[in-house]
């Protein structure tokens, strides 16, 4: 049954991250939201865009602040699911890297993989269209660095995360 919860709530934190996506780059259209893109689709965004409709950027931030709450939402309600279960430290540590190491692979498997490298897709060309030139396979691994790093950040993050359920 834990393991269950735990991945509920690791689809809770994919629901989160696309919807930040979402928000960002198709409502609020800021150049900022891109500043983890392949340099090759900065250069190619233009640094804001005219709403295309009255409150769509204000639309943006709403879906943005509701994609902060599912994920953080995400992460305590595992600790209160946790500690309500008497879950061990042990427990916790592994609910919390299993979330946070599936949000990742969704990171990398959906959004690069799916939305960045296969334009056929047409997610970003759809608010963007001036990058649909730049995009393409090629791009694939584009950050692995900093995928790695967030990777080995996970472990003690959910350490830390664990450690202060236990004192509950």
């Amino acid at each position: 049954m834990q393991i269950l919860i735990t991945l509920l709530l690791a689809v809770m934190m994919m629901a989160g991250l696309f919807l930040l996506l979402l928000g960002g780059v198709g409502f609020v259209q800021n150049k900022s939201f891109f500043s983890s893109a392949p340099k090759e689709v900065r250069d190619a965004v233009p640094d804001t865009k005219p709403e295309r409709f009255k409150g769509q950027h204000i639309v943006g931030w709403i879906i943005i602040i509701l994609a902060f709450a599912l994920m953080i939402g995400a992460i305590v309600i595992g600790a209160v699911m946790g500690i309500r279960d008497g879950l061990s430290f042990w427990q916790l540590f592994g609910r919390f890297l299993i979330m946070l190491l599936l949000l990742k692979a969704y990171d990398i498997g959906f959004f690069d993989w799916v939305l960045l490298c296969n334009a056929g897709f047409n997610f970003f060309p759809r608010f963007y269209p001036e990058c649909k030139p730049v995009l393409g396979h090629y791009l694939f691994g584009y950050n692995w660095k900093t995928h790695l790093a967030h990777v080995i950040a996970f472990f003690p993050i959910s350490a830390l995360i664990a450690w202060i359920c236990t004192l509950f």
